[in-house]
Formats: C-alpha cells, sequence, structure tokens
C-alpha cells in the first residue's frame, strides 16, 4: 500500500510562521487593518448591549421617552452604517497586504526555478513544478484574503463578546468558557487529520499537472503509437487516488465542521436557558440580559463556524505553503562561481584538463577529458550515442557542475568569470531549436534592448534567413506561436542561428546545428556557418562527418573517453574508430545511391 505523506504538528506550525515573515513589509498597512478591525469588533459589542438597554430599561417598564430612545436608535443606527464602511475598508486593506505578499511569493519562487541548476530538472517533473508556482500559491493566496482575515476578525469579535458576557454575568460567562476547550479538541483532531488528505490530495494534483504536461509536449509521438488507452488508464489512475484523497476530506470536513459545531451550540444555547429558567425561581429574570446572552453566543458562533469552515482552507494553505517551501529551499543550484573581477573572455581559448563529470555522483560518463581549443579554431565531438558529447557541451556552458578537473577560458578558470559574463560570449545553438511565444524579432534579439533592428535584420542576412522572413505575412512582425510550431524545422534553425549570431559570441557551440534542416537550406546555411566560425572558437557536435572534415580537430568519444584525435584525413589513416563510422556513413549513401539507381 503506497505510503501517504504527512506533516507533524511541528513542521505546520514552522511553515506558517515563516508565511507570516512575508507580513513583515506591510506593517503599516496591517496596522491600520487591525485598528479598522477593532472598530468594527467594537461596533459588532456594542449593538445587542443597545438593545439589551431597550428591551430592560424601556420596553419592560413601557416607558417610551422620545428623546432617549430617539438617541438610542441613532446610536444603534450609527453603529451599523458605521460597521458597514469600516468594514469595506478593512477588508480591502486585509486584500492588499493579501495580494501583495502572494505576488512577492511567486515571485520568488519563479526568481528561484530560474536559478536552479540542471540536474533539478532532470528529476522533476516539469508539470509539478507548474503546480507549485500556480496551484499552490493560489491555496496560500486563499489563506490571506479568506481565511486569516475570517481568523482575527473572529478572534477579535470572540474577545470582545466575552468581555461582554463578563460585564452582565459573571457566573454564566465561565460556564461559557467551558465551549472553548471542546472546541480547541475538534479542532486539533481535525487539523491532525486533514493535513493528511491535503498532502495527499495535493501530490496528486501534481502528478495529474505532470502527466498532463508530459501528454501534451507528446502529443504527435502518443498519437502515431496509438497510446491514448494507455495515457487515459494512467492519468485515470492518478485521478482516482485524488478523489479517493478528496473524499476522505470531505468525509472529516463533514463530521468535524459544521456538525460538531452545530452541536456545541445546541449544548450551550441549553446551558444558558437552563441557567436563566433554574435562577427564574429565586430572581426576575431580566428579558434584556437574555436577550444579550443567546444573541451573543450566536454571534460567538457565527465566527467560530467560519473559522472552521475556513480551516479546511488553512490546512490546504499550510501543505501548499510546505511544498513552495520546499521549492525554495532545493538546494541543487546552478554551479557557483568563485568570481574574479579582472578576468574577461578576449580571445576565446578552451582548454579542458583532466575533467570528469557524473551525473549521479556515481558512475562517470566524462573520464579525464583534455583537449584545448585555440582562439578561431573548430573542434569536433564524435561519436556514438551515450559516448558524452552532449555533456561536455553541458560542462562548458555551465550547467553543471564538473567533479574533477578543470576548465579554462582565455587561461582562467571558468568559475572565475561572472556567469552572465561568461553566457554573453558563447553562443549556443541546439538540434531542436526553442522559439519563445512572440514575434520573429523578439526570438532574434531576446528582448534586448542594446540590439537595434538594423542589427536583427543584419544577423538575419547573415545566415541567410532573410529572405524567408521577408516572405511572411508581417515581416519580422510576424507572430510566433508556442516552439514555433508553425514554422519549418529549417526555418526555427535559421531564426536560431541569427539570434546567437546577433550577439556576437567570441565561442560557438554547435549541437549538430543543421541535423534538421534540408539539404537545399544546408547548403546555403554552409557558407554562413564558415563565416560565423571566424575569428571564433567553435565547438561542434557532429552526427555527420561531412559537415565537420574542414575542423581543425576532431574529437572521437567512446563511453566518456576521447579515444581518437586529429584532423579529418589524419583518422581515416589511423583506421580506428572514425574509420568505421565515416565507412559507414558513407557506405550506407552508397547503397541508398544504388537503389535510386535501380
Amino acid at each position: 500500500m503506497e505510503k501517504i505523506p504527512t506533516l507533524t504538528t511541528k513542521e505546520q506550525r514552522n511553515v506558517f510562521i515563516r508565511l507570516m515573515k512575508y507580513t513583515k513589509p506591510h506593517k503599516k498597512t496591517i496596522t491600520i487593518a487591525f485598528f479598522l478591525l477593532l472598530l468594527m469588533t467594537i461596533g459588532d459589542v456594542l449593538g445587542p448591549i443597545l438593545v439589551k438597554v431597550f428591551i430592560d430599561d424601556y420596553l419592560t417598564p413601557r416607558e417610551f421617552p422620545f428623546g432617549p430612545l430617539l438617541g438610542l436608535a441613532a446610536a444603534y443606527l450609527g453603529i451599523q452604517i458605521g460597521n458597514v464602511i469600516v468594514s469595506y475598508y478593512q477588508l480591502l486593506k486585509f486584500q492588499v497586504i493579501a495580494l501583495k505578499i502572494i505576488q512577492q511569493l511567486r515571485v520568488d519562487v519563479f526568481s528561484k526555478v530560474q536559478s536552479l541548476g540542471m540536474r533539478f530538472f532532470d528529476k522533476t517533473p516539469a508539470g509539478s513544478i507548474v503546480s507549485r508556482v500556480t496551484n499552490d500559491t493560489e491555496a496560500i493566496k486563499e489563506m490571506f484574503v479568506s481565511v486569516l482575515v475570517s481568523f482575527i476578525q473572529g478572534s477579535f469579535l470572540l474577545i470582545g463578546i466575552f468581555i461582554a458576557m463578563f460585564a452582565l454575568n459573571v457566573q454564566l460567562a465561565l460556564f461559557c468558557l467551558l465551549i472553548l476547550p471542546v472546541l480547541f479538541l475538534i479542532m486539533k483532531a481535525y487539523r491532525k487529520y486533514s493535513s493528511i488528505f491535503y498532502l495527499d490530495m495535493r501530490e496528486r494534483l501534481s502528478q495529474l499537472n505532470a502527466k498532463l504536461s508530459e501528454s501534451l509536449q507528446g502529443m504527435s509521438i502518443i498519437q502515431v503509437f496509438r497510446q491514448e488507452k494507455r495515457l487515459r488508464e494512467e492519468f485515470g489512475t492518478i485521478n482516482d487516488k485524488h478523489y479517493d484523497a478528496g473524499m476522505k476530506n470531505i468525509k472529516i470536513d463533514g463530521l468535524l465542521l459544521r456538525p460538531a459545531i452545530d452541536l456545541v451550540y445546541v449544548g450551550a444555547l441549553v446551558l444558558v436557558l437552563s441557567f436563566f429558567g433554574i435562577t427564574s425561581f429565586e430572581n426576575p429574570i431580566e428579558i434584556g440580559v437574555l436577550y444579550a446572552f443567546v444573541n451573543y453566543l450566536d454571534r460567538f458562533f457565527e465566527p467560530v463556524n467560519q473559522i472552521m469552515q475556513r480551516l479546511s482552507l488553512f490546512q490546504q494553505a499550510i501543505i501548499a505553503s510546505s511544498r513552495v517551501f520546499k521549492l525554495l529551499d532545493e538546494k541543487e543550484m546552478a554551479p557557483a562561481q568563485a568570481v574574479d573581477e579582472n578576468a574577461e573572455i578576449n580571445a576565446g581559448e578552451i582548454e579542458f584538463k583532466n575533467v570528469s563529470f557524473s551525473y549521479d555522483n556515481q558512475k562517470d560518463v566524462l573520464k579525464n577529458i583534455t583537449f584545448t581549443a585555440k582562439p578561431g579554431e573548430t573542434v569536433a565531438l564524435v561519436g556514438h550515442t551515450g559516448s558524452g558529447k552532449s555533456s561536455i557541451i553541458n560542462l562548458l556552458m555551465r550547467f553543471y557542475e564538473f567533479n574533477r578537473g578543470e576548465i579554462m577560458i582565455d587561461g582562467k578558470s571558468i568559475k572565475a568569470y561572472e556567469m552572465d559574463a561568461l553566457r554573453k560570449q558563447m553562443g549556443l545553438v541546439l538540434q531542436d531549436p526553442f522559439l519563445f511565444f512572440g514575434t520573429v524579432k523578439d526570438n532574434i534579439r531576446l528582448h534586448s534592448e542594446q540590439l537595434t533592428e538594423e542589427e536583427v535584420i543584419a544577423a538575419a542576412e547573415f545566415v541567410q534567413a532573410h529572405s524567408f522572413i521577408e516572405k511572411l505575412p508581417d515581416g519580422y512582425a510576424h507572430p510566433v506561436v508556442e516552439r514555433g510550431s508553425t514554422f519549418s524545422s529549417g526555418q526555427r534553425q535559421l531564426i536560431a542561428f541569427a539570434r546567437t549570431i546577433a550577439t556576437q559570441p567570441k565561442i560557438l557551440v554547435l549541437d549538430e546545428a543543421t541535423a534538421n534542416i534540408d539539404t537545399e537550406t544546408e547548403e546555403a546555411i554552409q557558407g554562413a556557418l564558415a563565416k560565423m566560425r571566424k575569428g571564433r572558437t567553435t565547438i561542434a557536435i557532429a552526427h555527420r562527418l561531412s559537415t565537420i572534415q574542414d575542423a581543425d580537430l576532431i574529437l572521437v568519444l567512446h563511453q566518456g573517453e576521447i579515444v581518437e584525435r586529429g584532423m579529418h584525413q589524419e583518422l581515416l589513416m589511423q583506421k580506428g574508430l572514425y574509420h568505421k563510422m565515416y565507412l559507414l556513413q558513407n557506405g550506407l549513401v552508397e547503397t541508398m545511391k544504388d537503389a535510386v539507381g535501380k
């Protein structure tokens, strides 16, 4: 049976205290809101007292002097109108505080996600992260908007009601205090069990989002391989577990919220009426006092019911907060830099010295990698899938921290450069280019104010993307939908080339950049690539050996090690792994030519 996660009472308390720290910047607004809340509570408490005075001093003795009654009515009406106005402003203040806190919390969470290392994203589903940034912060917002206001308002009102009760009858007020331990036990029991079910429900919701995100991203594969039924079943299983957790919440809500509180209310009402009934045998009953006590009792349980009803939202918010704070406390940060203020990339010389790396800190995927890429040179990385080519690029781009060895740029450790300065001088083009929602121009300049429109166009012309962009209905202002799905693979790649060259990087990193481009487009872009590589240090991953025959150095990788190195002709003469790969690729080409000829 799957174990259901939970939070201890201490952990919930720590989460709440941490959440309250977000109120510190809003002390002034909170003070005003509390003052308005105090005024409203005083108005709620004074109302029944004025009615009690009317009943005992005027209605019972049947005395109706116009002046005092008018003053009493005016005071009562004034209190009610004042309460409406004060209530509006105090709710407005609390809402403003709540929304600003959630705004800051979402910024903190989003900023944290931006600073996390790639290892975190490797092990965490994207849908789970989205769920924390959206659903969980929304649950926290409900706590600030609805729950805390009700809790604070209810607490103020309860204190005021008890003060008024003691002023009317000390003995009966002491009897009513017996209600508080009973209510406390109900609330404690509810918190204990609901926290288990709410955490389970949040986890299931996170899994639902993860499954949905995965399905949307891989929809074409799902449909091609007819996986719809399997995905529906998996989604249905998670959805059923979410439903079961929700039903457990509903059951505990139905038992410990309104019904239990109503039962306590009936018991308290019986206690008050019995007290007045028994004392009536000895002394006459003041009808106004009886009215006031029953009214206060009713008003006492009204905020209690509101608090209990919102206790479920409170529990959801605490559980959601724990998940958000877990993300904020994530230690898997992007590699740290030991910045040297004098470090600056000028030439772009790259040197790997005995670099070893492991994704799981157990098995090395790179072993003692050593090579030098001099300024203006092109170093090509070739090898079978899993040989470590992409891992070398990941380390160079500082996506991951290497375990042993050193990576140098212009004679200084890669860790000595500020991350922004380092990546500004590196142009990366991936095999599957990513385009953002916006326009073509936005995707080339990436909203950089430093790039002029002329520079954007010049970059597009440089990589021969200008001709097809110009033919679009809106040219450079043509809209790009999510991931650029309305463009061909070649067009997306050309835009990515333009984006890279627009920043004028010293180092160029190409991950099989022409793999998704058709033959005609590839021939046109090879010239642009040659121009791009001039004066720049280039690291290129290549699957098609024909694209890197002019490289200054070719590194052949196998199982994380460099097994061969040299230029194209030198490697062919060695008759090693590179030679086999070359024959294999050219043999397939010859076979295809023969097939076409026949």
